[in-house]
């Protein structure tokens, strides 16, 4: 359970979910949280922890051969799950996941 005070603060200026999570790792001196929005990734480094987004979980996947490609993931999370990828990070993220 997380630090109902300390989810109190950061909701503030989160969501309640992201409150939540950085709340938790907080808690549990995580070793990395998993964030996308810039908002909780700049509170999250204010708090000492490390993150990383979901697109470089993505590249890491790839670069440990847990999976074969990024792109058809990176298609379905803007076409079937409403994530929104700038072009320039499209382009960008594939370059260095090497498709």
């Amino acid at each position: 359970m997380a630090d109902r005070n300390l989810v109190a603060s950061l909701q503030l200026e989160l969501d309640d979910g992201e409150a939540e999570a950085i709340a938790l790792a907080v808690e549990l001196k995580a070793d990395l949280i998993l964030l996308d929005e810039r908002k909780g990734r700049v509170i999250a480094a204010r708090l000492g922890l490390r993150f990383i987004g979901l697109l470089g979980m993505l590249v890491e996947a790839k670069h440990r051969s847990l999976i074969s490609a990024v792109r058809p993931i990176m298609n379905d999370l803007i076409g079937k799950a409403g994530f929104w990828i700038g072009q320039e990070l499209y382009d960008y993220i594939l370059q260095v996941a090497e498709e």
